[in-house]
C-alpha cells in the first residue's frame, strides 16, 4: 500500500504540472471501489480549478475553487498524468512532454476514473485491486471527514516529538510496530516504513510499546523523520504497482535496510535479517541490532 512517502511525492510532482489548471470534464469507468464513487462526481467538480495540493497521511487532497477532493490510493493505485491522445498539440505554453505520463505498463482496464483537463492532459486512476477512495466535498478543510478527523500528527512536524510519542506508548501492551502502523497515533506510516524506522532506532518491531525507553523513543521519533524524508528524495518505494504522476516507479526500495531483505546481510553488523508475521504483517528485522 503507498505510504506517506509515496502520497507526498505523488504530491510534489503534481504540484508541478497541474496547479491552476481546470478540470473540464470527468468520466467514471468503474465506480466500485472501496466505496463507490458517486456519481454526483461527475458533475461537481466540473469547471473548478485546482488550486493546491495537499497531503494528510496517506490520503492526498485536491483542493479546488468550491470544495476538496480527498484521494485514497488504496493497495496498489497508481494516479497519473498522462497526455491525452487527442490532446497531443494542445499542451499548456512552455510545458514539457517529460513531465507527463506517457508510455505507461498499467493495464487499462483498471483506468476507473479520468479527469480531464482545460490543457489536453488527463489525470486519470488506475487501481487493479479497486481499494482507493475518491470523497468530494463542498468546503475547503476536509478535515471533518471520518477518514481524517481521526489521524494522528504528521510524523514530519514538531508536533511528532519524543514527549508525545513517550505518553502515547505509555502502557501499551502491543508491538511497537503495531502502534506506529496505528494511524490515530501517527499519520502515514504503514508495515514498509514501521520496518525501517525500527531498525534505524535499533528497536525491535515485538517489543511491548511501553518497554522502551525515553532514549529508545527519541530514536524512533528521529527514525521516523529520517527514513521518511530519504524516501520523499527518492520518490517512495515500489514493489508492485506504485507509479507517480509521470508514470515512474519509486526509487528507495534499492535502499531499504530490512524489509523484503529476509535472510540477506545485515548492512550494519551483517547478521541474517529475520522475517516473522506480526499483526498480520511480514516484519523484517535484524535480531543482532535491535533489541
Amino acid at each position: 500500500m503507498p505510504e506517506l512517502p509515496e502520497v507526498e511525492s505523488l504530491r510534489l510532482t503534481l504540484s508541478c504540472t497541474v496547479l491552476g489548471k481546470t478540470i473540464r470534464a470527468v468520466e467514471i469507468r468503474r465506480s466500485s471501489l472501496r466505496e463507490p464513487i458517486a456519481c454526483e462526481l461527475s458533475t461537481a467538480l466540473v469547471g473548478q480549478q485546482i488550486k493546491a495540493l495537499a497531503r494528510r497521511g496517506k490520503y492526498l487532497l485536491l483542493r479546488l475553487d468550491k470544495g476538496t477532493l480527498v484521494i485514497h490510493l488504496g493497495m496498489s493505485g497508481s494516479l497519473t498524468h498522462r497526455v491525452a491522445a487527442r490532446g497531443e498539440n494542445s499542451l499548456a505554453c512552455g510545458e514539457r512532454r517529460s513531465e507527463l505520463a506517457t508510455a505507461l505498463p498499467l493495464d487499462p482496464k483498471h483506468d476507473h476514473l479520468q479527469l480531464s483537463l482545460n490543457d489536453g492532459t488527463e489525470l486519470v486512476y488506475n487501481d487493479p485491486r479497486r481499494f482507493g477512495l475518491f470523497k468530494f466535498v463542498e468546503v475547503e478543510d476536509a478535515n471533518s471527514l471520518p477518514e481524517l478527523k481521526v489521524l494522528g500528527p504528521e510524523p514530519l512536524t514538531d508536533e511528532f516529538n519524543q514527549a508525545y510519542l513517550a505518553a502515547k506508548l505509555r502502557r501499551r501492551k502491543a508491538a511497537i510496530k503495531n502502534v506506529l502502523m496505528d494511524q490515530r497515533v501517527v499519520a502515514g506510516l504503514g508495515n514498509i516504513y514501521a520496518s525501517e524506522i525500527l531498525f534505524h532506532a535499533g528497536v525491535r518491531p515485538t517489543r511491548k510499546a511501553f518497554s522502551l525507553t525515553l532514549r529508545e523513543i527519541g530514536r524512533v521519533v528521529d527514525g521516523t523523520k529520517t527514513v521518511l524524508a530519504r524516501a520523499i528524495d527518492a520518490g517512495g518505494t515500489t514493489f508492485r504497482n506504485y507509479l507517480d504522476s509521470r508514470g515512474r516507479p519509486g526509487r528507495f526500495a534499492s535502499s531499504l535496510s530490512v524489509y523484503g531483505r529476509a535472510g540477506e546481510s545485515c548492512p550494519r553488523c551483517l547478521g541474517k535479517i529475520r522475517c516473522i508475521v506480526l499483526g498480520q504483517r511480514s516484519t523484517f528485522y535484524c535480531p543482532r541490532c535491535q533489541k
